[in-house]
């Protein structure tokens, strides 16, 4: 059984094969199966062949994840790991050519996708899940919850010097170029304004780009390593699920909470053209069940579901001290919303 990874960096395509062990050894006791593996729907995907998975998340992360899969069901998967960004322009470009060319996306712009892009489908995990974790008309399910809030090196930073509401930000004209902050932070901004109102909320944006003069990057698991690494001492917005990620790597970072706290989602979708169809299904299943919910906490996910625990504990609970404002921006927004973001933080 193999798992292929294909790795898209600036648009360029590179192919990288994976040679996995199968999972059971001849003669084993053989476990019971998981909960998420439907026996009927497992016959149909195997029958298909294989399963395409277009996905954001990190090759350390997803690769072993989705090789729990393969081990369980016997099914090959081809992993297309990118940017947000690179998926989604790419999803569009296929499915106007009509090509049949990815089966699940696993991102945390799903909810962006024009609707006519992904299936109805409600998977029978998505049941367990928190109410604003399923989309109410079955295009996408939250598979953890991505919080937004600022991020330190803390070597560099003072935790008693961090400031305690974004205008506190401003006295704090030392911190200009060390700070930065990923372009596609459309949420948080959309969250800014609606926290502060629209014209104290853009004003308030102009001042700290004025005072802090933040470098624009691109990857929020880059920005996330970068101030981990001392590159950047603070980001003035990042994925708390990241920030964890690098601060369980054992680098110098961590995140503070400030009102708001933007709330969006790491998500899963259903191509409307997937070339495997039922392979499609099982997988949004299996990505929403307690094992690999419990599986990606290792990483710093923050789960959707009641009945797995987050890491490090207590996460959650300290997030939602603040005002925690969940943003869902739809595919007609996302221009709207992006341009304003061009607009304040790379004014010409």
């Amino acid at each position: 059984m193999r798992l292929s990874k294909t790795v898209l960096w600036s648009g360029a395509l590179v192919g990288l094969a994976f040679s996995l062990a199968p999972a059971l050894g001849q003669g084993l006791p053989v476990a019971p199966a998981p909960s998420w593996l439907d026996p009927t729907l497992l016959a149909a995907a195997r029958a298909e062949g294989g399963l395409v998975v277009y996905s954001s998340t990190n090759e350390r992360e997803g690769l072993p994840l989705w090789k729990m899969f393969e081990d369980t069901t016997g099914i090959k998967v081809h992993y297309v790991r990118a940017s947000d960004s690179a998926l989604m322009s790419r999803i569009v470009i296929e499915f106007r050519a009509d090509q049949k060319s990815y089966d699940t996306i696993h991102t945390s712009t799903v909810n962006k996708v024009p609707p006519q892009l992904l299936e109805t489908y409600e998977p029978p995990e998505a049941k367990h899940l928190f109410p604003e974790a399923r989309d109410p008309n079955g295009k996408w399910y939250g598979v953890y919850a991505n919080y937004n809030t600022p991020s330190y090196n803390t070597r560099q930073v003072k935790a008693s010097e961090l400031p305690k509401t974004y205008e506190e930000f401003l006295q704090h004209k030392e911190w200009a170029g060390q700070v930065a902050i990923d372009g596609t932070d459309n949420e948080w901004l959309k969250a800014i304004l609606l926290h502060y109102g629209e014209e104290r909320g853009t004003q308030l944006i102009k001042d700290l780009v004025a005072t802090l003069k933040p470098v624009v990057t691109d990857g929020h698991l880059a920005l996330a390593r970068s101030v981990g690494s001392g590159e950047y001492w603070i980001a003035l917005n990042n994925y708390v699920n990241l920030t964890l990620n690098v601060k369980l790597s054992g680098a110098p970072s961590d995140f503070w909470a400030l009102d708001p706290v933007t709330l969006i989602f790491g998500q899963v979708g259903i191509s409307a053209k997937a070339p495997h169809p039922n392979a499609a299904r099982l997988a949004a299943n299996f990505i929403l069940s307690k094992e690999a919910q419990k599986f990606q906490t290792q990483f710093g996910r923050l789960p959707t579901r009641p009945d797995v625990s987050d890491n490090p504990p207590g996460t959650v609970e300290a997030l939602k001290k603040k005002k925690v404002t969940m943003v869902l921006i739809t595919p007609e927004e996302e221009r709207k919303w992006q341009r304003l973001f061009e607009s304040l933080f790379r004014p010409r």
